[in-house]
């Protein structure tokens, strides 16, 4: 999202946005077109992009106003027709500001259609000191649909020394195939309760990537987890289960996160969708 900040005075004064983002892809001969495309409110879709080649549809989503303020609710709908290939992500950090007494709600569904695949790669989130979030996100997949997606969440400033003190974020996420239930997660993050070893360990910064798809071999866990070792002295963790890969990381530096989160989706975008990773040229800017 633009890298724009908005005051506290002015974010003590607006009025909340509600707005929806509804985009649906479908494949063409081999071609994954972004066929529809509506919006409400500040939400946007630049248009598509073909960094690789027709197969691989990459959307950049944009929130005009540059930081989410209390009150304000987001929606965004994502739909991957049969056999299509779409790659959502952002052009730069979701910005979370101060409550003001209100909740601030993202929710998203993402429906993967039969042999599809979706990418869900938004770059971080920093959530200021008071916010109050509440985050949802749903998948709903089909008979050989594949889903790679990846959060970093940034408690607080670093840069700027602020902490996140006194905010609270809530999560819940879900991933059904074929109507079944194959991952449910939660949580709640209370600020200044993140020191706690059941949050984040007194650390500012969360990453997660989850791999929806065929089963993996033991061997490339192996190769995650001999990359990230040959990197550096990091916290992290991989695991899979039931046709569910999880790498997590906790950290005090995004761009450290985001380079971890990276090196996993490397190694497993060959074996998931018979791609090399190309890294958008958007996170380069």
């Amino acid at each position: 999202m633009p890298d724009c900040t908005i005051s506290r005075d002015l974010a003590a004064s607006h009025s909340a946005w509600q707005a929806s983002l509804t985009l649906g892809f479908a494949d063409d001969g081999g071609t994954t077109r972004l066929l529809d495309k509506l919006h409400y409110g500040p939400l946007r879709v630049q248009k598509a992009l073909y960094p690789e080649d027709r197969k691989v549809c990459q959307a950049i989503i944009v929130h005009p106003p540059g930081g989410v303020v209390g009150g304000d609710q987001l929606e965004i709908d994502i739909g991957v027709g049969n056999r299509a290939h779409a790659f959502i992500t952002t052009p730069g950090a979701a910005k979370w500001y101060k409550a003001n007494g209100k909740v601030s709600r993202q929710s998203v569904h993402l429906h993967v259609n039969q042999d599809a695949a979706l990418e869900w790669l938004p770059q971080e989130t920093i959530f200021f000191d008071t916010a109050d979030v509440l985050l949802e996100q749903d998948v709903e997949l089909a008979e050989g649909a594949t889903f790679l997606g990846c959060e970093i969440l940034c408690m607080g400033r670093r840069g700027s020394g602020e902490i996140f003190n006194t905010g609270r974020i809530r999560q819940r996420s879900s991933i059904r195939r074929e109507g079944r239930l194959i991952w449910w997660e939660q949580g709640d993050m209370i600020g200044g309760r993140l020191d706690s070893p059941l949050a984040l360990k007194g650390h500012t910064v969360c990453a997660t990537l989850i791999a929806a798809g065929k089963p993996l071999p033991a061997s490339v866990l192996n190769e995650i987890r001999a990359d990230i070792a040959a990197d550096g002295e990091h916290i992290f963790g991989v695991t899979q289960t039931k046709g569910v890969l999880v790498a997590r990381h906790l950290g005090d530096d995004s761009e450290t996160a985001r380079h971890l989160m990276l090196a996993v989706w490397r190694r497993l975008r060959p074996y998931l969708l018979q791609r090399e990773a190309v890294t958008p040229r958007i996170w380069q800017t």
